[in-house]
């Protein structure tokens, strides 16, 4: 039986390394300057790092839907999911 590999790809890596860096950005803002919670117009009161896990979520599900609905150009769904997560560090 032959082992498979994933084929990784720069957009994939991309994506990863973006993630990857924004949580221990996140992290070290916080060490150096725990936040308070807040609320904006999302029914609970969140932290940064709340926000950008449900930005996150958001993203992801917002790309998911994008490709089971439409057959646009998935660089579309980008560009609402980064206002989404503008939108939401600023004002959720």
């Amino acid at each position: 039986m032959a082992l498979e590999w994933m084929a990784w790809t720069v957009p994939t890596a991309v994506f990863f390394i973006t993630i990857a860096c924004l949580l221990a950005t996140m992290t070290v803002w916080q060490v150096k300057s725990p936040s308070i919670e807040r609320k904006g117009f999302l029914p609970i009161a969140t932290t940064p790092g709340d926000r950008l896990f449900i930005g996150l979520l958001g993203s992801a599900y917002i790309h998911l839907a994008w490709i089971g609905l439409t057959s646009l150009n998935l660089w579309f769904a980008f560009v609402i999911s980064l206002i989404w997560m503008i939108v939401l560090m600023r004002w959720g």
